[in-house]
């Protein structure tokens, strides 16, 4: 039996990169996966495709995770369509780089409104279905740079960071309903941001990495497959690095 048979997952931010990664590995484990993008529909149809080639159930849905309203019309539309919501994985976010002296007002709201609150929009509306079918898993992605700080990405790391003691807090509110919640904090990960890096760039990052390599999106999704299984049952308000040992 497949590791996420008959769950239903929602996956914010899913139609590419780390998002496209889990929903996919989601989808391989039997779990109907519904996940959200905001301009790249040709690429949503193109996983919901995958995941369809599959035998599981999935769809894309347009919609923005840092509007209140629009997350809970997202999470009601997942449960009238599938019945129930078991795993939420919080994944989408932006960057917008600068220098504190730099960085604009704009920049800081904006990274802390998409990366932050956004959180707490699909937490939220997330929590009574979950209670309602007397257990569910929400999994916020975190950053490395949330746990180490990043010059020129205060805003960033703020929003990552402010997302682990969210998760610490809520973990221990929901046990009691059988809710766990737990968050991944990855370093850096092969995308199309990395494969753009000059060759001293790159061997400058890689030289601060024990393993020696960047990650893979698909290994950040199979520590979402743990986390969303039973395999993780007893595993709540944890931070899970995957980061090559970088953070050691």
């Amino acid at each position: 039996m497949k590791l996420l048979q008959d769950k239903v997952a929602l996956v914010t931010g899913g139609s590419r990169g780390i998002g496209e990664a889990i929903v996919k590995r989601f989808a391989e484990q039997g779990a109907k996966v519904a996940f959200t993008y905001r301009s790249s529909e040709e690429q949503a149809k193109a996983v919901v495709q995958a995941c369809q080639e599959l035998g599981v159930e999935a769809v894309g849905m347009k919609s923005d995770a840092a509007s209140y309203e629009q997350a809970e019309g997202l999470v009601k539309e997942v449960i009238d369509r599938f019945g129930k919501l078991d795993i939420l994985v919080n994944n989408a976010g932006i960057t917008q780089d600068n220098l504190m002296l730099r960085m604009t007002e704009e920049q800081w709201d904006r990274v802390i409104h998409v990366n932050l609150k956004s959180v707490f929009n699909l937490s939220k509306n997330a929590l009574r279905p979950m209670m309602k079918n007397r257990g569910g898993v929400i999994i916020n992605m975190s950053s490395i740079v949330g746990v180490t700080g990043n010059a020129g990405q205060a805003n960033y790391a703020a929003s990552k960071a402010g997302i682990l003691g969210f998760t610490k807090s809520l973990a221990k509110e929901m046990g009691s309903r059988n809710i766990r919640v737990n968050a991944i904090a990855p370093g850096f990960i092969e995308t199309d941001m990395t494969d753009a890096l000059d060759d001293n760039t790159r061997e400058a990052y890689l030289s601060n990495i024990p393993l020696k390599r960047f990650g893979k999106a698909n290994e950040i999704a199979d520590v979402c497959v743990f986390l969303g299984s039973d395999l993780g049952n007893y595993v709540s308000g944890q931070t899970i690095s995957v980061c090559g040992a970088l953070n050691t």
